[in-house]
């Protein structure tokens, strides 16, 4: 293909994560349950915050926007890799390439700076408790999470532009389960220094600056923790930071390493494994470590169950009647 000419009624081919055949309903019977798992327990967290008033809190409204992130950025990857896996096609259009990575690059950032801001909203409600309910209103909580959606849309439109500047050849393979940037952007047989550069810079900037947040609001929180007279109030605070921060690092140590690492440093296989611990393994984690193990989100689940079972009792004895 000439460059330019074309472009966009080309073709890309996922090549997934495995080049052994045999291998695909292994990896097929993993990622579904992994997807499954993962629509499950955040759809649980958005269910007890928004049907109970009590959990009407900034904490909990971060935790159910970020379920919803979550469920949204393993949607822009799985089900196609999975219908791929099924359909024994790796093919998926430029447009369909371009889409797929617009929306995943937009729900990472969202991801990054939903960390970023629940970390800080702990670290208020520990560190400032008498002043938390002022400094973290309904509207500041409102205006953070409508900021971080502008940047992030802004940031994945930018990237995206990047991407369709270039033109792509005939050698149109993946070696990825999804159309990752970085990945893509090897493809051009144009020049595609200028995107490589912005794709750095800005991972450096948003990404580097989330973590740089999270990090210096944990710090606080440690040293709050450290003044803290009880042994067990201690243990508990300790538990709760170490399974958050796991989770965080998991999630940036994986994604960093795969668009930081110079491409020498890892093949292009390795990197797609790394990139399944970012967008598949963590957004799974997360309602288990932020909130399904919390009694206040057990407690609401628990109504929403009663509820659901009272009703269910009405109607019945409604249809016995005559």
């Amino acid at each position: 293909m000439v460059p330019g000419n074309g472009t966009q009624n080309s073709e890309f081919l996922l090549l997934g994560l495995s080049k052994e055949q045999e291998l695909e309903p292994l990896i097929f019977g993993l990622f579904i349950f992994m997807y499954l798992a993962t629509i499950l327990g955040n759809l649980l967290i958005i269910l007890a915050t928004v049907s109970d008033s009590h959990l009407h809190t900034p904490m909990y409204f971060f935790l159910s926007n970020l379920s919803f992130v979550d469920i949204c950025f393993t949607s822009t990857t799985i089900p196609k890799m999975l219908v791929n896996i099924q359909t024994q096609s790796k093919v998926i259009t430029y447009k369909g390439c371009i889409s797929q990575m617009y929306f995943y690059i937009l729900f990472a950032v969202l991801d990054d700076f939903h960390l970023a801001v629940m970390a800080y909203d702990r670290f208020l409600a520990i560190c400032h408790p008498l002043s938390y309910t002022v400094m973290m209103s309904p509207q500041l909580c409102k205006l953070l999470v409508l900021i971080s959606w502008l940047i992030s849309a802004l940031h994945s439109l930018l990237e995206s532009l990047m991407v369709l500047r270039l033109s792509f050849c005939t050698d149109l393979e993946i070696p990825h389960f999804f159309c990752e940037i970085k990945q893509v952007i090897r493809l051009a047989c144009s020049d595609y220094s200028l995107s490589d550069t912005v794709m750095y810079v800005t991972a450096v900037l948003l990404a580097g600056g989330a973590l740089a947040g999270i990090l210096y609001s944990y710090s606080k929180l440690v040293s709050s923790i450290c003044g803290i007279p009880s042994a067990q109030g201690k243990y508990k605070a300790f538990s709760t930071c170490v399974s958050h921060l796991s989770v965080v690092s998991l999630y940036y140590f994986s994604s960093l390493g795969v668009y930081l690492l110079p491409a020498p440093t890892h093949s292009s296989r390795s990197s797609a494994a790394a990139s399944v611990m970012y967008t598949v393994v963590t957004p799974m984690l997360n309602p288990f470590v932020y909130s399904l193990r919390n009694k206040d989100i057990q407690r609401a689940l628990k109504r929403v169950v009663q509820m659901v079972c009272i009703k269910k009792k009405i109607v019945l004895g409604l249809k016995k009647c005559p």
